[in-house]
């Protein structure tokens, strides 16, 4: 259920930027930015919801995800392709995040 969260997260998140940068980069109407900000909040709301001892830990965790997130919009939204780079990359994030998700800890 935590991967779930956290790549859900990660959409929000990521289109909640995007609407940003849509009205900033792309010159896109301020009307983009009421949707982002709602997406912005669901991001902030679906992390809170990851069990955690530690909000640290979960936003560590969380970063592999995004990244590996983000280049699936490159692609899928923006129709760019990752590289070899990129997906080298993106799987280390997930190994790494997934290291600190399902290491044991001390009492």
């Amino acid at each position: 259920m935590t991967y779930v969260l956290y790549v859900a997260a990660a959409l929000a998140e990521i289109a909640g930027c995007f609407s940003f940068w849509a009205w900033w980069r792309l010159e896109k109407s301020p009307l983009w930015l009421l949707p982002g900000l709602a997406s912005l909040a669901l991001f902030g709301f679906l992390l809170a919801l990851v069990d955690a001892n530690a909000a640290g830990r979960a936003y560590a965790a969380y970063g592999g995800i995004y990244i590996a997130a983000s280049l699936g919009w490159l692609w899928l939204v923006e129709g760019v392709r990752p590289d070899r780079g990129d997906l080298a990359g993106a799987a280390l994030c997930i190994v790494g995040a997934s290291v600190i998700l399902i290491a044991p800890r001390g009492a």
